[in-house]
């Protein structure tokens, strides 16, 4: 495989839509997270991601609404505008032993700590993984785009994160941002392991 260093939005624009193929689950309780957790807790890597109420007004920010964790088949959305978040979600975001995958994390975590303090453990940059394998690009959609050729969409990310109910174009959004995150590492754990890649040479 040939791994570009950086892709144009025009062509990312023509490529097909990449969705998360998996179960979406809505935890809007303490218990639901509780129960999600325990799932979770059993899977060694998985993907997040994080979506906040857009504000239109200056120098008003919202705290962040929904902290998305994907394994490769369940998808957790966990409404924090309505639970919090809970201590089952902090111990596995401190677990040494579960590798969480995000992309600008500094950011999510950032945002997380406005509602409870916590230390992130076992987590992985894809801005800064990337860059061994000559990619330059820094969003999700590019980097999605040079290894699979699919496009994720981006049409939800300024709707209503604290809405009453999430509608499903918002949770099929959110849940491919985070399941994204996760496959982008197991293709390049992949190449990396065989050597079956090359990174273009701009100079040709």
């Amino acid at each position: 495989m040939v791994i570009k260093r950086t892709i144009d939005k025009e062509t990312v624009k023509d490529l097909p839509k990449a969705a998360f193929p998996g179960q979406i689950h809505v935890v809007q309780t303490p218990w639901e997270a509780e129960k999600a957790v325990s799932y979770l807790k059993s899977c060694p890597l998985l993907g997040i991601d994080s979506e906040t109420r857009p504000s239109f007004t200056k120098g008003h920010v919202h705290k962040v609404a929904l902290l998305q964790i994907s394994s490769e088949e369940h998808c957790f959305l966990f409404r924090l505008n309505l639970t919090g978040l809970t201590l089952p979600v902090i111990t596995l975001l401190e677990n040494p032993n579960v590798t969480k995958v995000g992309l600008s994390l500094r950011d999510d975590f950032m945002m997380l700590h406005k509602r409870a303090p916590f230390e992130q453990r076992a987590c992985i940059e894809l801005q800064e993984y990337v860059r061994t394998f000559g990619i330059q690009d820094k969003s999700l959609q590019k980097i999605y785009a040079i290894l699979f050729g699919e496009k994720i969409s981006k049409s939800q990310r300024l709707s209503n994160w604290e809405a009453e109910n999430l509608t499903e174009p918002q949770k099929l959004y959110a849940a491919t941002d985070a399941w994204a995150c996760l496959n982008i590492y197991n293709k390049l754990q992949e190449l990396k392991q065989t050597g079956d890649f090359e990174i273009e040479n701009n100079n040709v």
